[in-house]
């Protein structure tokens, strides 16, 4: 993070997402905030407060893939939520404070497998000491008659059944290496759970109930192990994730996801305008309550979660909505005051889309003839074609509901369908789409006004 300037976190965004560099500049700005923030001094530090920003749209143009993308350049903890689930205490769905839980849950895991990949050398060595264990149990020392009359020779006994015992346990450790023994079964102790299912229907805040019920349960239960026979492959694979997990300080894992959360989480809200007033129409019912109670959480306050409190302080929070019906101004006074950066994205038209198909890395048209080269059909896309799909999706987004970029997904698929189905039995090994194919193809669901409302 410290190495990245937000005109560096613009160009990787540009590798993923077209146009939209109004929004791209200000969530790097956000995030190179977040880094010079470190760098205050130590008293000042927790009084700068994250610039949180909402970005205006419609659907399909960008808004979640650039925090998305946002979170993967910098590694920092992300989740989305859609404002909409929250509902107000008192009404049925999900406690606000939930979404700061997700997103401890999912650094967690994050951090958790990371350090299971940094040990699994250590784990591979121990599950194979076992699986030797296994297949060459110790040897016990037979009984002599003489021992007590002759403790040498009975040393000496016993050294001799070592050195053959070392020498076999290495041939099948080469043996086990070189996957010769991978068919042979084995006898293994399995860990299994035996833990009742209990589902906790209350109100607000319950669901963190829930799960520390279930942690209760668990310990209260001890574990049960069952014998399996399994094979060797098989028994290797569960004892070294075993010894991974046992070998992962689990401590230092909580404390470290705390921490990054803190410092570096973002969270999405999707669709806030949808719990913004002014609808003038429909039941509003816990439209504003939604907004009051994600107030102290945008604001920073501490929330309680299985592992520990956490300060939402400088959680970054980008909220997003198309705001058709209603505008920004429309929420509650405090929570537009902390969300202070508002930026506009653009729709969509033919120019975008033709970029789109084929300039990101994760290009829709570099996607489809990597599919189908699976099937060993080189697929080849002329540049008109990709101007009618352009010109297709632009047309229909007019026509019908404007979802941006994602019509491509749709046109494509109809496009393709063909193709897709019958690409194992096809021994032509290249195909051309031009603009001709294209038109044949798509002309008559385009141009069938209520066809295309369902089908495109």
């Amino acid at each position: 993070m410290s190495d990245l300037k937000p005109s560096e976190i613009v160009v990787e965004l540009d590798k993923y997402i077209i146009g939209q560099n109004k929004a791209k500049r200000s969530v790097a700005i956000a995030l190179r905030n977040r880094w010079r923030r470190q760098q205050v001094p130590e008293e000042l530090r927790d009084e700068i407060a994250p610039k949180n920003i909402i970005l205006i749209g419609p659907t399909g143009v960008g808004k979640t893939e650039i925090s998305r993308r946002l979170s993967r350049l910098t590694d920092s903890p992300f989740t989305k939520v859609e404002a909409s689930k929250f509902t107000e205490v008192g009404y049925v769905g999900r406690d606000v404070e939930s979404m700061v839980r997700d997103l401890l849950e999912l650094t967690v895991n994050m951090l958790r497998i990371r350090e299971q990949d940094i040990v699994q050398e250590k784990a591979v060595q121990i599950a194979e000491e076992r699986i030797l264990d296994l297949l060459l149990p110790k040897s016990k020392a037979q009984h002599h008659e003489d021992e007590e009359q002759n403790p040498a020779a009975y040393l000496e006994a016993m050294q001799e059944i070592a050195d053959k015992s070392s020498a076999t346990r290495e041939k099948l450790r080469s043996m086990l290496r070189s996957g010769k023994l991978d068919e042979r079964y084995v006898d293994l102790d399995v860990s299994e759970r035996n833990m009742p299912v209990v589902e906790i229907f209350s109100n607000v805040g319950m669901e963190e109930m829930g799960i520390n019920f279930k942690d209760m349960f668990s310990n209260l239960i001890p574990k049960t192990t069952k014998r399996r026979k399994v094979k060797v492959a098989e028994a290797r694979e569960i004892l070294m994730q075993e010894e991974a997990q046992n070998l992962v300080d689990m401590d230092k894992v909580v404390n470290q996801a705390i921490d990054k959360v803190e410092q570096s989480g973002i969270i999405f809200l999707d669709e806030i305008d949808k719990i913004a007033g002014g609808n003038g129409h429909g039941p509003d019912v816990s439209r504003e309550g939604v907004q009051r109670d994600l107030l102290p959480i945008v604001e920073g306050s501490t929330v309680m979660t299985k592992y520990g409190p956490v300060k939402t302080d400088h959680i970054l929070f980008i909220a997003s909505g198309a705001f058709h019906t209603v505008k920004p101004s429309d929420l509650i006074p405090e929570l537009q005051g902390r969300f202070p950066i508002r930026v506009e994205l653009d729709s969509l038209g033919r120019k975008e889309f033709v970029r789109i198909l084929t300039e990101p890395k994760n290009a829709l048209l570099l996607q489809y003839q990597e599919l189908l080269k699976t099937e060993g059909l080189e697929v080849t896309f002329e540049k008109d074609a990709v101007e009618m799909i352009a010109s297709i999706a632009e047309e229909v987004n007019n026509l019908t509901e404007n979802i941006g970029a994602r019509r491509l997904h749709t046109l494509m698929e109809c496009l393709l369908e063909d193709i897709l189905f019958e690409a194992p039995d096809m021994k032509k090994q290249q195909v051309v789409i031009d603009g001709k194919y294209v038109e044949d193809k798509l002309k008559d669901i385009k141009d069938n006004e209520d066809l295309s409302r369902y089908i495109l």
